[in-house]
């Protein structure tokens, strides 16, 4: 059966390959992205591929955009939740306003639009609501604490959701991708370099060594976008959706040795 499913930052990255993969399936597909431009690039793209989408501009921090975005596409199935922005960085010495932004849109601006669709699920007793989150969402990586600690909170935002919304008959998952090269963990590198200055801060620049070798060896994101579908088409998925099992197993193990790990 073909379901209406609105996906949020579907501009790039894993967003956009499942807008196509899902429309390609047959699927009512509502792909928006943060501003204008982005738009007109999905438009022709879909039109170059042949893909049937309605694309539209969702800046989920405007509370302009998600009032229209929930006012115009009220009756969808299924929100795939997938903006998201990554800043690296010392959390020690990392500008708060950038942290800030980061939780501005990966916790508040996802928290803020479920919100609006979750009204309707509850009036029909049906939807589901998938969140990608990340790796990072279940463990510490160094030098990204601050963009981990909001997917942390993404997690435990979508674990209350699910145990809130079961009586409503409303589903909710989470997809947790491991390193994938879809050049979001490349722009969150990136980002440290535009206020890290090894002559003020005392983090030492040899710090970031290992960020390079890290970028060489991401894998390819058609595989985590293939998760992503098929949480969305599956009725009985998993509530957590890690991939790739090296990925879930390391965090699995590292899970268990915080309990004893030593301050």
């Amino acid at each position: 059966m073909s379901k209406t499913i609105l996906i949020t930052g579907a501009a790039s990255g894993f967003g956009k390959i499942v807008a196509f993969d899902l429309a390609k399936k047959g699927h009512k597909i509502i792909a928006t992205a943060q501003v204008y431009p982005q738009m007109s690039d999905l438009i022709r793209e879909a039109k170059e591929q042949g893909v049937d989408l309605t694309v539209d501009k969702l800046d989920v921090t405007s509370q302009r955009d998600v009032d229209y975005i929930v006012k115009k596409y009220g009756d969808i199935d299924i929100l795939i939740s997938n903006a998201g922005i990554m800043e690296g960085g010392p959390i020690a010495e990392q500008p708060v306003d950038i942290i800030r932004s980061m939780f501005e849109v990966n916790v508040f601006g996802a928290l803020n639009l479920a919100q609006g669709f979750i009204k309707r699920f509850v009036e029909k007793k049906s939807g589901k609501i998938i969140f990608t989150s990340s790796m990072g969402g279940l463990w510490t990586v160094p030098y990204v604490a601050a963009y981990c600690s909001s997917k942390h909170a993404l997690e435990s935002i979508a674990e209350g959701l699910r145990t809130e919304l079961a009586p409503f008959n409303i589903k909710i998952a989470t997809c947790n991708p491991g390193v994938f090269g879809t050049g979001f963990n490349d722009r969150g590198v990136d980002s440290i370099f535009h206020w890290y200055d090894p002559k003020i801060n005392f983090t030492p620049e040899s710090a970031f060594d290992g960020a390079a070798e890290s970028l060489a060896h991401q894998l390819d994101p058609q595989s985590m976008a293939e998760v992503i579908v098929n949480v969305a088409l599956d009725d009985n998925s998993n509530f957590r959706n890690v991939h790739p099992k090296e990925t879930e197993e390391f965090v699995k193990q590292l899970q268990a040795e915080a309990w004893t790990a030593k301050s």
